[in-house]
């Protein structure tokens, strides 16, 4: 009976030492570790004690180690508590860092950070424009929620995720009118990471073309506005059906490439190809295209990037225009600079296109569709606020941009061109930061056409991704 009582002494020396104090771990693995160990050593006591309880009555020693024993399991259902806890951050984290990956917006890429299971993010933004001067009937000022986004995304491995973007416009589903507003999913694709150099992606893609059919989230563009060179000549948002590979030829060389639907030339018009987009709703895929884009930034100029990307493919869809079927080939060029240095952003984008069969395309819309068109803009904004407050994560940015496209850049012979599709916009604005998750919006765009007038306007709103 002494040895029984030597080792209930041993145990309960053992688990009052300071070194076993419940402390709490950093991994999930020590842990587990801990609480494998406690519950082995709460299994010995109960053997200990239940021979014994057998052998005499209880006395102050058993009592004690009874005592010991309740409290190891109330420190084990602790452990136990803090792995759930451990357990959730590890799926979603308490600090995400917002870091573009893989040609997507910061929010868009939160699905690449986490270990496994969901991820949730989002965007919105909402815009107050005020028309000044003269304006057409159709030019009212208006407040706007433009848009609402929701991004939901599902890691299943390290090597297969899902990812997609769907998004609430102007504050209703338009009951069946687009300008009132619509629900429309973005992008809805899976990645499959085989290796650094070459992965797939496949579902509703984003187009790989410009700096905003990827990165579209209101902190990370100047003004309340999309660039117009970006929704005019280069359709925004952008998305068809496809598949294709993405990855970096080194590390400092990346490439996007996919196989798509064709466009639909039924819907390109004047002002542009961008009714052309299929979007993923019965697309029609009677004609394919293709799309790469290649971005490379230089070591030797931290914060430089320079890129270009390429669409071609036939748009006719095996449709017949005025009576007669064409292919339309459609050709869309894009080459892009970005520099950030410190607080200073800078970016310029120029655009050119090529549409065969316009003519045709003409007759049956009823008015001119060009046969070529281009677009350019550049713009900079310098974050002033670090000058009065160098320790602040606050960011205050004036900034320019000017703009010029024009959508009939060449007329179809024997069709006359429209002026009003020659444009220039000379915009000016402020852009806060109150922190980085959130930005405040006012600006305001000088605008005129080769033919007729076009309204200048003020613009106020904000935005924000998590």
């Amino acid at each position: 009976m002494k040895l029984k009582h030597t080792l209930l002494f041993t145990a309960l020396a053992a688990l009052n030492n300071p070194a076993n104090a419940l402390e709490k771990p950093k991994t999930m693995e020590e842990m587990w570790k801990i609480i494998e160990a406690q519950q082995q050593q709460i299994d010995a006591m109960k053997s200990q004690l239940q021979t014994g309880s057998t052998a005499q009555p209880q006395t102050t020693t058993t009592a004690a180690a009874k005592n010991t024993m309740q409290t190891l399991e109330r420190k084990t259902d602790v452990l136990s508590q803090e792995v759930e806890k451990l357990r959730t951050n590890l799926t979603i984290p308490e600090e995400t860092k917002y870091k573009s990956a893989y040609g997507l917006g910061p929010a868009a890429s939160k699905v690449y950070q986490v270990g496994k299971g969901l991820s949730i993010g989002g965007y919105g933004e909402a815009i107050y424009q005020d028309y000044v001067g003269d304006k057409k009937e159709e030019d009212k000022n208006n407040a706007d929620l433009e848009r609402v986004v929701l991004y939901a995304g599902y890691k299943f491995t390290d090597r297969i995720l899902f990812n997609s973007e769907i998004e609430f416009e102007h504050a209703s589903s338009g009951e069946g009118d687009e300008l009132k507003g619509e629900v429309g999913v973005e992008f809805a694709a899976l990645d499959f990471f085989i290796d650094p150099l070459a992965n797939i992606r496949t579902g509703l893609v984003l187009m790989p073309m410009g700096f905003i059919n990827q990165i579209h989230e209101p902190p990370f563009f100047y003004g309340n506005h999309r660039p117009e060179v970006e929704q005019r000549i280069i359709p925004s948002t952008w998305r068809e059906m496809g598949v294709g590979l993405f990855g970096q030829i080194t590390p400092s060389l990346t490439y996007t490439t996919y196989l798509v639907n064709g466009l639909d030339a039924s819907g390109f018009q004047s002002s542009g190809i961008k009714e052309g987009r299929g979007g993923g709703s019965q697309a029609k895929s009677e004609d394919f295209g293709y799309v790469g884009r290649m971005d490379y930034t230089p070591t030797a100029l931290p914060g430089m990037t320079l890129g270009g990307s390429v669409f071609v493919g036939n748009s006719g869809q095996n449709q017949s225009f005025a009576g007669q079927k064409a292919d339309v080939f459609t050709q869309l060029y894009e080459g892009h600079v970005q520099w950030k240095y410190r607080g200073l952003e800078f970016r310029t984008l120029g655009s050119w296109g090529h549409i065969d069969n316009a003519d045709i395309l003409s007759a049956a819309a009823g008015q001119t569709i060009g046969s070529s068109n281009y677009g350019w803009y550049s713009e900079v904004g310098y974050d002033i606020f670090p000058l009065f407050r160098p320790d602040t994560l606050q960011y205050l940015a004036p900034f320019f941009r000017y703009e010029r496209f024009d959508t009939i850049a060449t007329a179809p012979t024997g069709y006359s061109d429209d002026g009003t599709q020659d444009q220039r916009i000379y915009q000016f604005g402020l852009q806060y930061k109150p922190i980085p998750n959130v930005v405040i919006k006012a600006d305001y765009r000088n605008r005129t056409a080769r033919q007729g007038t076009v309204p200048d306007d003020f613009n106020l709103g904000f935005g924000f991704i998590f």
